[in-house]
């Protein structure tokens, strides 16, 4: 089994390059950062349909996300540093994205951002907004002292049939927002495309942001988000690939065949 690392402002994924068809348990072993590789989620590469190239995106718990913007950033600068052409279109499994590669920075269409309510919600004692873009979100723009707890209490709220990601975000002005993050199936993380995607979207629908392309900060950096008018989103930042990984045989033997 071979894997490639890379992560976006240090929200990593390891990118299936070669090695079987991973099951729930064989994901979350190899995401296990004490016995096995260790990282944030995993891109097994998949038949494409329609598309130029296809991609399962696995959370470390083992579940699967429906999309992730570092994630399909992560794929996507493997895919062109294996020969891709510096734009193609991805199949997540529940939708197409386009991707645009250049040697510094990955652009993604992450599709249009569906509310699900007419305006901010009451939710688990939180205010905020609850949408989609392709992945669920609760984005609260409250005040929220002991964000870790709350998100994980958010995470899991009836409110939300399939679990939600959650975002706490902080208006810096009309053109940024600085975001803290729970991420569905993986807990707090210092990035997050689709997070960031989400809390831009959110903060133009509420009037707390304008049109156009927002900056997001978070733990580990920066991404821009550009929010249309018809609130179609698109994601834009760096990311750096790390190295490949050779797994182990004995490894292979002793935990994903026993």
């Amino acid at each position: 089994m071979v894997l490639v690392r890379g992560h976006g402002l240090g929200n990593d994924y390891l990118v299936l390059a070669d090695g079987p068809t991973l099951s729930a348990d064989a994901v979350r072993q190899l995401c296990d950062r004490h016995t096995g590789v260790g990282s944030d989620g995993l891109l097994e590469p998949t038949p494409g349909g329609d598309c130029d190239y296809g991609v399962r995106i696995w959370n470390p718990d083992g579940s699967i996300a429906e999309k992730s913007g570092n994630g399909l950033r992560i794929f996507a600068r493997w895919l062109r540093d294996d020969g891709a052409p510096a734009q193609f279109t991805i199949w997540t499994g529940h939708d197409a994205v386009r991707c645009d590669v250049s040697d510094t920075t990955i652009t993604i269409d992450m599709g249009t951002a569906n509310f699900h309510s007419p305006g901010e919600e009451l939710v688990g004692g939180v205010q905020g907004t609850v949408l989609d873009v392709g992945n669920p979100h609760f984005v609260s723009f409250s005040d929220v002292p002991d964000w870790h707890a709350t998100g994980a209490m958010l995470e899991v709220h009836e409110r939300f049939a399939d679990r939600t990601n959650v975002q706490f975000a902080q208006i810096i002005d009309r053109q940024t927002v600085h975001i803290r993050i729970w991420e569905r199936g993986a807990g707090v993380t210092s990035a997050s495309g689709s997070s960031s995607c989400a809390a831009a979207a959110a903060g133009v629908r509420t009037g707390r942001l304008d049109f156009g392309r927002i900056t997001v900060t978070m733990a580990g950096g920066e991404l821009f988000v550009t929010v249309f008018e018809n609130m179609a989103v698109a994601l834009e930042g760096p990311v750096e690939m790390v190295g490949t990984i050779t797994v182990d045989p004995r490894w292979l033997t002793g935990h994903l065949e026993s």
